[in-house]
This record gives structure tokens, sequence and C-alpha cells, in this order.
């Protein structure tokens, strides 16, 4: 049964971790476009001087297997982005948990894009594809879906524990105050009751795509466009026209690789969408881009 710690982001729990095992190093295997926040995380570790860094290529299964099995470390952390806030494709979890019985590391997710959205129940994307029981740590946060501020950590006790006693960026500051605590239960009473919510949400993934023409796998749209320049010209026109689409530039994706990100929500309506693709259309030619791209990544 997991237990939910309020805490900062995963990389302090990565670095607190490192130290608490400085004694022997860990190998800790990064997915090439997880999000910064994992990013700094390792870099905290890696001044402990205890760790060895791998990064994988982006989802790529035999890469990290590869590896896995050239690392002589006997501690080992994978850490991955359930879902990519930049391109908004998938971990393919299925497949590292598979992994993770061969190898034996721990398995770490950061589920800030799937919490209250994935899953029968908003579990997140671990009970979107049923392996909740073979993730170790699970990272999240409330202010996303959960419309509030703060995250938790879902771990065991024993994880909770140490988390209580070493985490410095829990220990050494403020906690939340009690109307932001009761506004993040009242989010997860709703995502939990209200199913028609992510119902909502998945329907307009798919009337989007349809509408678009082009591959979409979740409610977060990546729109390449390419320079910086066009990028900002979309956005630009896009808030003239009612919508505020922001243009992601380096360094947070990598150079000419410059887009629009949508995020959609069980507020929008189908009418929203039709509007939303004729401003794209006006400023853009669609043709010319492509749904996301998980090619290179940003130096962060």
């Amino acid at each position: 049964m997991a237990v939910m710690v309020a805490i900062g982001s995963i990389g302090s729990l990565l670095a607190m971790a490192e130290e608490h095992q400085k004694e022997e190093k860990v190998a800790i295997f990064s997915d090439a476009l997880n999000h910064a926040s994992i990013i700094d995380g390792i870099r905290l570790a890696e001044r402990q001087r205890a760790v060895k860094l791998y990064v994988y290529r982006h989802c790529d299964i035999s890469h990290l297997n590869a590896l896995l099995s050239s690392c002589t470390l006997k501690r080992k952390v994978v850490v991955t982005d359930s879902l990519f806030s930049m391109d908004g494709d998938f971990a393919p979890l299925v497949e590292l948990v598979n992994l993770r019985k061969k190898h034996g590391f721990l398995l770490v997710i950061d589920d800030a894009h799937g919490t209250f959205v994935c899953g029968e129940h908003g579990g997140g994307v671990a009970e979107e594809f049923n392996c909740e029981n073979e993730i170790d740590i699970c990272v999240g946060t409330l202010s996303k879906a959960g419309g509030c501020h703060g995250g938790f950590v879902a771990c065991s006790k024993k994880w909770k524990q140490l988390i209580l006693s070493r985490g410095r960026s829990f220990i050494f500051s403020t906690a939340a105050p009690v109307p932001v605590i009761a506004a993040a239960h009242a989010a997860a009473v709703v995502a939990s009751k209200e199913v028609w919510r992510r119902r909502e949400i998945w329907n307009r993934v798919r009337e989007f795509q349809t509408l678009m023409g082009i591959s979409i796998t979740s409610h977060i749209i990546s729109i390449i466009i390419g320079s910086e320049e066009k990028a900002l010209q979309a956005s630009r026109h896009l808030l003239r026209s009612g919508f505020h689409v922001t243009a992601i530039r380096p360094p947070t994706v990598a150079p000419n690789s410059c887009r629009l990100r949508v995020t959609l929500s069980a507020a929008h309506t189908v009418d929203d969408l039709k509007k939303l693709r004729d401003a794209l259309c006006y400023c853009i030619n669609l043709e010319d881009v492509s749904g996301h791209s998980s090619k290179g990544c940003a130096r962060l």
C-alpha cells in the first residue's frame, strides 16, 4: 500500500537518496527528455560524488537495457517522466516494469501530467497501464490537474521514513497552508468521483486529432513549428484570436524544434477546438508540422 508524503521536486528526492547511500555509488539512468527538475536533482546528487549518470535515448528500451547490462554498480535507479511535458508521449511503463524484473533497479516516475487525468480513478499513468504495484516511487504535483499547489510522493512506508528524516527540501520548507491542503483534498475527491471529467478530456483528444489530422497521444499536444520566429508569430496570432498557446523555445526544447504547446481540458468544447484549428490554419501550414518530436533534447 503506497503512502503519500508532501515534498518539493523529484530532484530533491534523488539527491537525498544518494546522500543516504554515499558509502557506495549509485547508477542513475535518466530518459534523455526528462523534465528539468529531474535533471537538476541528478546534478544535486552528482555533487555528492556518489552517483554515475547514464542518459538513455528517449523511450528507447533497447538502449536502456544495454546500459543496464553493461553497468557493474549494484545499486541502480531508473527515473522517467510518465507523460512527457513537451512531446505529450507516454513512457513505455510496461516495458520498464519488465526490465525492472530483469535488472532489479529502483523505478521512479514523475507523474506530474498524468495525476488525476489518466487511469480509471485518476491514479495516473501507472494506473492507466495497470502497473501501480511495480512502481517504487511516484512523484506527482497538485498544481496541474489538481489546480492547487505543492506535490506529493507515493511510496512505501520505508521510503516515507527516509524522506521525512533526510529530505532537506521537505524538512527546511514551510508546511503548506491549511486552505491549500483542503483544496488539494477536494480536488482528489472530485477527480475520483467525477469520472466524466477524464472522459471529456479524452473525448477532446480524439476530436482534436480528427480535426487536425496529426498524430496525438494525450491531452498535451506539441505542434512543431521549427524556428523561434515562426513559433512566436503563431503564438501572438493565436492570442489575438482568443487562445493562449505558448511558444516553447530553447533551452526548454532543442534548437529548430520550437513548438506550440496545446493543453486540452474537460472545460473545452468541440466548438473551441474548431475555432482553434481555424486560427492555427491561418498562421501555419498543418501539412508542414508534426504532432510531436522525440529527436534531440535541450541542454538544461
